[in-house]
This record gives C-alpha cells, sequence and structure tokens, in this order.
C-alpha cells in the first residue's frame, strides 16, 4: 500500500532522492554537463589565450599539452609530483609546456584554488621560458599560491 503524499511505484527507500541523470542529454551516450577533464581542459585554454595574446611575440612556437599525470622514473629522489614539465624546442620542434592534471586537482580543494594554481604554474613555466621574474608576466600572479 503506497504512504499518503507519494505516488505508487516510486521508490526512494532510502531516502536518497532522485536515481538517475537530473538532465537527460540530447545525443543518447554523451553526457550533458562537462566532464571534469573537459573543465580543466577549457581553463587551461583560457589561461593560454591570455598568456599567449600578451607574450606570442616573444614566446615563440610552443606547444602546450594537459597529461593526468607526469611518469616519474623510479630513481625518482623528490618527495613531490611536477605539476608540469617543460621542454625547450630545439631546430623545428616547438617548445612543449605539460601541465598535469591530477597533481594539480589534488593540491587545490575548491575551483579558485585550481584556478591560482594553473595560473601559477603556467606563469612560472612562462617566466621561465621568457627569462623574467614571474610577477611581470601577468599581473594575477601570486607568488603566496
Amino acid at each position: 500500500m503506497a504512504q499518503a503524499g507519494r505516488r505508487a511505484g516510486v521508490r526512494d527507500r532510502r531516502g536518497r532522492g532522485m536515481r538517475g541523470p537530473a538532465i537527460l542529454p540530447e545525443r543518447p551516450g554523451e553526457p550533458m554537463l562537462p566532464t571534469p577533464r573537459e573543465r580543466f581542459d577549457d581553463l587551461v585554454l583560457d589561461l593560454v589565450g591570455d598568456l599567449e595574446n600578451r607574450w606570442a611575440g616573444r614566446l615563440g612556437l610552443v606547444e602546450y599539452a594537459v597529461e593526468d599525470a607526469p611518469q616519474i622514473p623510479d630513481d625518482w629522489s623528490s618527495g613531490t609530483v611536477p605539476l608540469s614539465s617543460l621542454v625547450r624546442g630545439s631546430g623545428g620542434q616547438p617548445t612543449r609546456l605539460v601541465l598535469f592534471r591530477r597533481p594539480i586537482e589534488h593540491r587545490s580543494e575548491t575551483r579558485a584554488d585550481l584556478e591560482a594554481l594553473v595560473l601559477t604554474v603556467l606563469v612560472e613555466q612562462v617566466a621561465e621560458l621568457l627569462g623574467i621574474e614571474p610577477g611581470d608576466v601577468d599581473p594575477r600572479y601570486d607568488p603566496g599560491d
């Protein structure tokens, strides 16, 4: 027998609320909301776009990438996992700047922390490439992050 105020056939035995997606996708099999990986990639693209607009003339050819995690060699002696990798280009090869998503996300508690850390990592790597102080690369840079 159904309880008063509840429709027959609706099950919520443990009080967890509605089950299943709250938003139905337009195309079956594709999520309606961006995944955490897609949101991270979008954040990096926005920040890289800002830096490229400001420093394109001095940076030269730089290839930006996001990988989930670094491949750490067995003889790694540092107690921390790197957040990024910078490989300077030579000859016709572009410089390659890689951000490692999982270590960055692991160090961030909130979305604001994540945005600040991604900005910090990008600015420090671009400053290294240009041979200038990180504070000169972007006014939003805060070395305390």
